[in-house]
């Protein structure tokens, strides 16, 4: 009698459990993450948890308070000279000639679901001046830069593409009279792109523009536009899988980036427009992705146009992916 007890009662269970209806597991939870975008320079489009170590290299970086892109502008107007502006905010009291730049960033995103992620940004900087001669002394500093916050949202989140709206803010955290900082506050919005073609080739895309609130003031001071402008950004960039197994995979890639300048002002042998100014630089790098969570970068560039922000470029990278 026991035996057909108990195998009535387990026939009453598996009945019960049976007449549940299973819970569903959605396509986004069954499909696994997305390897990170191979580019170097072009923003990763694909929304996820990292921390990234960044070191950048930058030579003969030339007018660099250009729109107040890379620094405030140039505090050589402060020494009594005309035109002067006893409140300009950048390094003085000579004018640079050309500079070169290290910078150490620090990137840390969080992504609570696939689709949207926030994230910061702290750079330190390292400026070395060449100052024109006769233009007075620069020294030079080393420092914090100005940090950089915002979000990312993923207008689509496929197998294999995404299509990613990004905004940052910057602050005007670097101490702008050491060339650290640009003074003012500025919004990047950019739109980004990832499509993978294949097993082993992935195209990335970027389009935004920086966009600075406030500034300093123009030269002349009665000038009704300011010495920063907008700034349109864009790149597009490929990599291949050379080598890709279930351990790491090899990627070279190769990247076309450029910078359309819409207005501001530039201190070059005079005070002039920098409106209609276009740089492109070439960049060329290889990432190591190890496993599912760590990957490397090194990569180098250098212009392609006849104005430019910098000469060369070099960049080393480590992210890891949780």
């Amino acid at each position: 009698m026991l035996p057909a007890r108990f195998a009535a009662a387990l026939a009453l269970v598996v009945s019960i459990v049976g007449a549940q209806t299973p819970t569903p597991v959605t396509t986004e939870e069954h499909r696994p993450r997305m390897a990170g975008s191979s580019t170097g320079y072009i923003d990763e489009a694909i929304v996820g948890s990292e921390i990234r170590f960044r070191f950048d290299a930058d030579f003969d970086l030339q007018n660099p308070d250009r729109a107040e892109f890379f620094y405030a502008k140039c505090g050589c107007y402060r020494n009594g000279s005309p035109p002067t502006d006893p409140n300009a905010p950048g390094p003085g009291p000579g004018q640079a000639q050309k500079i070169n730049l290290q910078e150490l960033q620090l990137h840390l995103e969080y992504a609570p679901n696939r689709r949207i992620s926030i994230l910061v940004e702290t750079p330190v900087r390292f400026i070395q001046f060449t100052p024109v001669p006769g233009s007075g002394s620069l020294p030079n500093h080393a420092g914090m830069g100005d940090v950089r916050a915002g979000f990312k949202f993923a207008v689509l989140a496929g197998e294999s593409r995404y299509l990613t709206f990004q905004f940052r803010t910057y602050f005007p955290s670097g101490d702008s009279f050491r060339g650290l900082g640009t003074n003012h506050y500025s919004v990047e919005p950019t739109l980004l792109y990832y499509q993978r073609v294949g097993e082993r080739l992935a195209v990335s895309g970027e389009f935004g523009d920086w966009h600075p609130i406030g500034g300093s003031s123009a030269i002349p001071l009665t000038n009704q536009n300011g010495f920063a402008g907008d700034i349109l950004i864009w790149g597009l960039g490929a990599g291949y899988d050379v080598i890709k197994n279930e351990d790491y995979r090899i990627t070279p890639v190769v990247e076309f980036v450029g910078w359309s300048i819409l207005s501001g002002l530039v201190t070059d042998t005079a005070t002039k427009s920098t409106s209609g100014v276009t740089i492109a630089n070439v960049k060329l790098g290889a990432r190591l992705s190890v496993g599912a969570h760590n990957s490397f970068y090194a990569g180098y560039g250098r212009e392609l146009t006849p104005t430019s922000w910098y000469s060369n470029i070099v960049r080393f990278e480590y992210r890891f992916a949780f």
